[in-house]
């Protein structure tokens, strides 16, 4: 018995102070918390991003913009804002029902992205003195909602949301680039960037397979931006 004892020590079987083998399984409700947190912190701004601002640090020498352009400046960036916030939505909704690893990094990835889009238009509108829009946490809902039913549509549907949606966004971000005051060089900075990273996104998803989608669901897509870029403008 004493030699026994013994034994079961030798091979770690009888120490009392041993760690407990299991270890806990997180499961769909962990993931839809921490989208909740993840959400709580892009919507007040505290979400990390990775990239420096494209507008650089501001200069004794860039120009001064009158009352009124500052508030047109201001506007458009606040309605890219609400752009960047419902693209990291749609994505984040579309990943989280997503089955294929693959597929999901791309999704992933390109939300890191446009939290670092984010991070660049808060600190311009800042820059301009005004803030983001006051719905975002409307626009936040209604686009993960939309994502995580475009998820369930397949992967070639999946990915052409994306790749729809960065099409659209291309074509606003065209427009604000002739809209913002030519002198306003911090801004057109921050868009050309932004544009730049968003045919980077629709490339990446037509290269994984992205399907068209049908004509009804891309007018009604023009139509929710329309909506969104109206009011976010003054909102």
């Amino acid at each position: 018995m004493h030699a026994a004892g013994h034994a079961g020590s030798a091979d770690g079987s009888g120490d009392r102070g041993a760690a407990p083998a299991w270890r806990r399984r997180t499961g769909r409700l962990d993931a839809i918390l921490a989208e909740a947190g993840r959400a709580l912190r892009v919507l007040d701004g505290t979400v990390s991003h990775a990239r420096g601002n494209p507008a650089g640090p501001a200069a004794a020498d860039d120009p001064v913009l009158s009352d009124a352009e500052s508030r047109h400046a201001a506007g458009l960036m606040r309605v890219n804002h609400v752009g960047e916030i419902c693209a990291q939505a749609l994505y984040r909704g579309q990943a989280l029902l997503c089955r294929d690893e693959g597929i999901r990094r791309v999704l992933l990835q390109a939300a890191e992205e446009e939290v670092d889009h984010l991070a660049w238009c808060r600190q311009r509108l800042d820059e301009l003195r005004s803030r983001p829009s006051l719905l975002n946490p409307l626009w936040y809902a209604g686009s993960f909602g939309l994502g995580l039913a475009a998820s369930r549509a397949g992967i070639p549907y999946n990915l052409g949301f994306m790749a729809e949606t960065e099409r659209q966004v291309e074509e606003h971000l065209d427009g604000h680039l002739s809209a913002l005051p030519d002198q306003d060089r911090r801004s057109r900075r921050i868009v050309t960037q932004m544009r730049d990273d968003e045919i980077g996104h629709r490339t990446t998803a037509e290269d994984h397979g992205a399907a068209p989608l049908p004509a009804p669901v891309r007018g009604a897509m023009r139509l929710m931006s329309k909506l969104m870029t109206t009011t976010a403008y003054r909102i």
